[in-house]
């Protein structure tokens, strides 16, 4: 028995003591007393789920086409139906500073293009990588999304997961690297954060699974009922206005694009089977697909224009000496040829798939209904060894004619919406990045939106590259269309770009930027974005009155809410 001091201690210490702590301490007491066999407490599955404090986690996530954010998204509504606390963080706006006060930290992160981070998620990690920071405390997971088709493949995850464990982050989870179809991979790794944190078994009332991740792919078939060169005869390009409509309604958002994965030429693929003498109907097994050697070539792999390092392969297979070079692979067989079909089948499996294309799209469910949707597709082309060159999807597209099929998909771009109809918005997109903005203006003329439209547009002649010039002078006439400034870089003996009409409509533009509007930038990253980039910081400094740090920092505030975007490529 206690002493009536202890007892009255005891009483005033356990006083406010909740349900579940009074639980504890009664098991914290026997076990002091060393009673092994001492009659214990019993707790449902429930109420032990309760007594053990669940983690918190921070959850973040660097997009550039949307997919990241949504995964994490309704991967932390998951975990949280776990009775984990999670904390959802947007790598566009978090603070590497914040990493000091966190302790358990997952990524959702993608790569883009030749290995680069999302444009969003640049300025995290660039400071990653660039300060030396001391991360013992943090404990991480990284979930890596990317698309194997491409050389670098979920690298910006490579080198996110490497850089936490260079400055002492203890990695709890290994990396996990997803291909474009990561809806089970990212399952087993959502259940794997519940297993580090304690969380693994649940009520028996209550299924263990996860959900199954949408990835939002819906495949469309469409027939193309409309195709338009934009450019004139005399023009040096080839520019075209694609119509596609279904049977099936659509879904998608000003901003989004319509993704498409191109067929190779078939005098192309006969050739190659013609130069190999490979059986056309041989099944292969690919990493991705198994099919017909005909069918492989013609819809699922890349033979146009391969990656050098699929070339170093094509060499180790052949015995060749060949160049550091890309060429396609008929070029490759018809100057180092194979020894035997069978040593073909070995090069068929070292092909990279055929990766999608991604066009903005340039209707609006508004204006247009939900059975049409419109690209504006350039016809890409370029040299190789002096040889001519049409880019593959772009010639693909260019190459159909009206009521023939195409199957697409659409591509979320959460990043780049249209803001409030009251808002006012400042469009910059030379050649076809007028693509979206197009989408933009039908679809805030649709909705009787009260912001006003600054549109700045460019290509080369007045004449022969003024795209959709009927449309955009209409819009001007009804004033859904503010503002055109045109920037015709061949008609003027010294070349005028959109960025030289920014800076003749400086004042313009801030007072804009200062009430409130949001920026848009859409078309070539080289060099156009970065010149306008550099004219509107120009512009902030000048008409601001602010130093060349000050103005920085203005378009990253900008930037973090939403206000600047860009989709370049």
């Amino acid at each position: 028995m206690l002493s009536e001091t202890k007892l009255n201690a005891l009483k005033e210490i356990s006083g406010d003591f909740s349900r579940d702590e009074a639980v504890w301490a009664s098991g914290f007491l026997a076990g002091l007393a060393g009673f092994s066999n001492a009659v214990q407490p019993t707790f449902s599955e429930e109420n032990q789920a309760e007594i053990i404090s669940p983690k918190k986690i921070t959850l973040a996530y660097g997009t550039e086409t949307g997919n990241s954010k949504k995964l994490a998204v309704e991967l932390a509504g998951t975990i949280k139906k776990k009775g984990v606390q999670v904390k959802l963080a947007d790598l566009s706006q978090y603070k590497p500073k914040d990493l000091a006060k966190e302790d358990l930290f997952f990524v959702i992160i993608s790569t883009q293009g030749e290995g680069e981070p999302p444009l969003l998620a640049k300025k995290f990690y660039d400071h990653l990588h660039e300060n030396d920071l001391n991360l013992n405390h943090l404990k991480f997971g990284i979930l890596a999304l990317g698309d194997s088709s491409y050389p670098l493949f979920c690298k910006t995850g490579e080198d996110v997961d490497f850089r936490f464990e260079i400055l002492g982050a203890q990695r709890i989870i290994p990396l996990k690297k997803c291909d474009i179809d990561y809806e089970q991979e990212a399952h087993n790794w959502a259940e794997h954060i519940l297993d580090v944190v304690g969380k693994k078994a649940e009520s028996s009332q209550k299924s263990t699974s996860v959900p199954k991740i949408s990835t939002g792919r819906k495949h469309y078939r469409g027939k193309v009922s409309t195709i338009i060169n934009l450019n004139d005869i005399d023009s040096e390009k080839q520019t075209f206005h694609i119509e596609i409509e279904t049977e099936e309604p659509l879904i998608y958002n000003p901003g989004d694009a319509l993704g498409v994965i191109a067929f190779n030429s078939k005098s192309e693929v006969d050739e190659i089977i013609s130069l190999t003498g490979i059986d056309p109907q041989k099944q292969i097994k690919t990493a991705k697909i198994t099919a017909s050697a005909e069918e492989l070539l013609y819809k699922h792999l890349n033979i146009s224009y391969l990656l050098k390092t699929t070339v170093a392969q094509y060499a180790q297979i052949t015995g060749h000496s060949i160049p550091d070079v890309r060429l396609s692979l008929l070029d490759l067989l018809r100057i180092y040829p194979v020894n035997n079909a069978g040593e073909f089948v070995e090069v068929i499996a070292a092909l990279t798939g055929q990766s999608p294309r991604l066009y903005s799209i340039s209707s609006s469910l508004q204006a247009h209904g939900d059975t049409e949707i419109h690209i504006t597709v350039a016809k890409s082309e370029f040299f190789i060894n002096d040889k001519k060159q049409n880019g593959l999807c772009s010639g693909f597209l260019a190459e159909f004619k009206e009521e023939q099929e195409l199957e697409f998909y659409i591509q979320e771009a959460k990043h780049f919406r249209l803001p409030k109809p009251e808002k006012d918005i400042i469009m910059i997109g030379p050649g076809t990045g007028i693509a979206p903005f197009r989408s933009f203006l039908y679809e805030r003329d649709a909705l009787g939106a009260e912001g006003r439209n600054w549109l700045f547009f460019g290509d080369r002649t007045f004449v022969s590259d003024f795209l959709y010039q009927a449309e955009l002078q209409d819009f001007l006439k009804t004033g859904a269309l503010t503002h055109l400034d045109l920037a015709f870089s061949r008609d003027t003996t010294e070349k005028i770009y959109v960025q030289h009409r920014l800076e003749q409509k400086a004042q313009e533009v801030y007072h804009w930027l200062e009430g409130g509007a949001s920026l848009y930038v859409c078309g070539a990253r080289e060099p156009m974005s970065k010149d306008v980039e550099k004219t509107i910081l120009n512009i902030i400094q000048e008409k601001g009155k602010r130093s060349p740090e000050d103005a920085q920092i203005y378009l990253e505030e900008l930037e973090l809410s939403g206000r600047y975007v860009k989709d370049v490529y």
